[in-house]
């Protein structure tokens, strides 16, 4: 059995980047997509944010993922609002997936415009030269990732939008990148009094495993004192990514050390990327602490499944599942 406090173990170098390892000035730096490269390096797309309060995107490269970042001289992808409106004020939180049939990094991110923030798409073999697809999901919409294949020839992307004052995670489907429909809410949030109630949304892209999808998510809690970010975990079939197999009833991954709770925005761990080891084991979580540097968390897909088997549940999380349904849940004690 594993406890939340022994699920993830995080790096003895955390915080792993700040500002002030930057080449050029920043503010802050948190929030990065990840991948790993074909020799082995970690590549993080790092989100700063510039003294203006817009931010941009910059790679970090690390031959170990831990430490000697190698980080451009310049921001990397730089908003251009002239010719990509949509980037006006900033872009945010990236996330990075490899698709082997267009054997292309495929980067979706949020992009500020003055109607709120919505989801961008770009693609790239090198993370210099990037082909921009615009803007697919429309505003306020944030939090998403394509999955890494298709499934009867269309594209899937998991998103955030926010509707009735809520937001859950939504599934989406596209033939070309461009045009998307087959809306569907995938993992509504919960009721009441829940830590991941009224809004949640995707932290890393979802993991392909065994087993299924392996899907990490942030829960907001509003409290008197602000708001409190956490993590939490759900399981999706493998071939049918809109089926939700178990999902956690509590977070597995919470801000307690100084530099998760004190900062621009307090008391915040916010995953946009991963790694997985050589031994297809070891998973290496790179997150936003309390929107100002970024932490490296390191767990086992044996923990965590380990941990979802015994605290998972299948009757909330189901596509298609009313918000309403969702109070409807096992109230089993968490000992």
């Amino acid at each position: 059995m594993y406890s939340r406090q022994t699920l993830f173990t995080r790096s003895a170098k955390n915080p792993i980047l700040t500002a002030q390892d930057w080449p050029y000035p920043a503010h802050t730096v948190f929030n990065p997509g990840a991948t790993r490269l074909k020799d082995g390096t970690t590549l993080l797309l790092c989100r700063v944010e510039d003294f203006r309060g817009i931010s941009h995107l910059t790679v970090a490269r690390s031959k170990n993922g831990v430490d000697g970042w190698e980080i451009d001289k310049v921001p990397t992808m730089f908003p251009d609002p002239e010719h990509r409106p949509e980037e006006l004020w900033g872009l945010e939180d990236p996330r990075i997936i490899f698709m082997p049939e267009k054997e292309r990094y495929f980067i979706t991110y949020t992009a500020y415009t003055r109607s709120g923030p919505g989801v961008a798409i770009a693609s790239t073999e090198d993370f210099v030269e990037f082909e921009h697809g615009g803007m697919i999901m429309q505003p306020d919409d944030k939090n998403a990732a394509l999955l890494p294949r298709t499934f009867d020839g269309n594209y899937v992307l998991l998103h955030r939008p926010v509707t009735d004052h809520t937001a859950g995670i939504w599934i989406a489907r596209s033939p070309d990148l461009i045009n998307w429909g087959s809306h569907e809410l995938l993992l509504p949030a919960r009721r009441g009094g829940w830590w991941d109630a009224n809004r949640i949304g995707l932290a890393c892209p979802p993991i392909e495993t065994d087993r299924g999808w392996l899907v990490f998510y942030h829960g907001v809690r509003s409290n008197g004192a602000g708001v409190l970010y956490r993590v939490g975990v759900a399981l999706f079939e493998l071939e049918h990514p809109d089926h939700c197999l178990l999902r956690g009833d509590g977070w597995v991954f919470g801000p307690v050390e100084p530099y998760e709770t004190a900062g621009d925005v307090a008391y915040v761990v916010f995953p946009c990327g991963y790694t997985l080891a050589d031994d297809g084991e070891t998973l290496n979580i790179y997150y936003g602490a309390a929107d100002t540097c970024i932490g490296l968390a390191t767990t086992t897909l044996t923990k965590v499944f380990t941990w979802l088997d015994e605290h998972g549940s299948t009757l909330v999380g189901m596509a298609g599942q009313s918000a309403e349904q969702t109070d409807l849940v096992d109230q089993k004690p968490m000992y």
